[in-house]
């Protein structure tokens, strides 16, 4: 077909649609409809996606963290299993016994949260009511993926029990906002005295949560001032992703060693990866997807009967139209293939303007989320995939009915 007869063909399929604008449009718009709310969830999910990874993955995919197992897990364990398995809290001791038995290539650091809500004072400066103080080693900025905007870490011996603190972003702008550097000053955290000796870089907060509002003590004392039962996590970064999995076994058989756990024992501890919430929120994530295509699906169902109909309609009224042309020569290709472009038309331009608005629209969950602009390649290829087999399964029926009209017949029809 040469391009003068695909032009003209083009220019007909357009004055066929003008003709009829108002069903036209109205079927267009169901069809942007559908297209709009499937590339707009979808669109908002990779928006979503882009947040939690760059939230979740601070502390980097190469740390996994031995904690002790969740109460509620170990309550599930003893309904299905009926074992007596006793929530025990990892100890000083213990943590620091893993840390010197620990010989893979890898940094370890112990943490804990030892209180929660407290107030932090500096002269006539004071916070909310809702700062967490947590007891550190001199690893765990490093493992935790924390950089310092002022000062400097905890030494080895600060851990043992020096009145050190480091302060969260927060904080710092709280209690010294006219200060760049107030390493030396002396804060009250808790009813405790404390020398300042860094600030943390600003972190942001995630889904509520934020070490910008946060600060850090030496892990013995915390431990002795705040909460001597506190139970320590360990964390562990690996040189190389690649060992992760073999890190992960060697800490789980040293640490069940020190847990005095016999071979018939369960863990009492568990292991995860610094991604796993990420994981697990991902996951969840697949079923809003799987949703999402299914509205848009169900949608677009609709919106192809209603294309359908008025093809139809559309070939009831220019039945004498296509009497006439077949009159002059034209074959019943030519007729079928002029109300399948037809619909092919509308589909694809309902579905153009659904993908533009559904781009926007998830883009606004983007912007709120300050995360770069999303384009759903994949899924716009997915989209227009789409509307074009709405356009052929909802137009092929009234084509080949149009192909079939007899041109006696067609001509005499009224």
């Amino acid at each position: 077909m040469s391009l003068s007869l695909i032009f003209d063909a083009f220019l007909y399929v357009v004055r066929s649609i003008w003709v009829a604008k108002l069903r036209s449009f109205l079927t267009m718009a169901m069809i942007a409809f559908g297209i709009m709310a499937l590339v707009g969830i979808l669109t908002s999910i990779d928006a979503i996606k882009a947040s939690l990874k760059s939230n979740f993955m601070f502390m980097g995919s190469n740390t996994f963290t031995i904690s002790q197992k969740n109460v509620n897990q170990l309550k599930g364990l003893l309904i299905k299993r009926k074992k007596n398995v006793i929530s025990r809290p990892i100890t000083l001791r213990q943590a620091q016994l893993f840390k010197e038995s620990f010989t893979f290539p890898c940094v370890v650091s112990m943490s804990t949260p030892v209180k929660f809500g407290a107030v932090v004072r500096y002269l006539k400066n004071n916070t909310h009511p809702n700062v967490s103080i947590y007891a550190i080693d001199e690893n765990y900025l490093l493992t935790a993926g924390l950089d310092l905007a002022s000062g400097r870490n905890f030494t080895n011996h600060e851990t043992n029990g020096s009145l050190a603190v480091i302060l969260g972003h927060h904080i710092k702008e709280k209690l010294f906002p006219n200060d760049a550097d107030p390493s030396g000053k002396i804060i009250n955290v808790a009813n405790v005295n404390f020398t300042v000796v860094g600030v943390i870089k600003e972190q942001g907060s995630s889904f509520g949560f934020s070490m910008d509002n946060a600060c850090f003590v030496p892990l013995k004392t915390g431990l002795d001032k705040f909460s001597s039962s506190a139970s320590i996590s360990i964390h562990v970064m690996v040189s190389d992703i690649s060992l992760m999995n073999y890190a992960i076994e060697e800490a789980q058989g040293i640490f069940r060693n020190i847990r005095t756990l016999t071979s018939g024992e369960e863990n009492d501890f568990e292991i995860r990866k610094s991604d796993f919430i990420f994981q697990i929120l991902l996951d969840n994530i697949q079923y809003l997807t799987m949703a999402a295509t299914l509205i848009g699906i169900i949608t677009l169902l609709g919106a192809s009967i209603g294309l359908m109909n008025i093809m139809l309609v559309s070939v009831s009224e220019r039945t004498r139209e296509i009497g006439i042309r077949k009159a002059l020569g034209a074959s019943w290709q030519d007729i079928r293939n002029q109300f399948l472009y037809e619909s092919i038309f509308i589909s694809q331009m309902g579905g153009m303007i659904g993908i533009l608005l559904g781009v926007l629209i998830g883009n606004a969950i983007s912007f709120w989320l300050k995360t770069p602009f999303v384009i759903p390649w994949l899924w716009l290829l997915f989209a227009i995939v789409l509307t074009t087999l709405v356009g052929i399964i909802a137009g092929l029926y009234p084509a080949m009915k149009a192909a079939k009209l007899h041109p006696i017949e067609a001509l005499r029809y009224e």
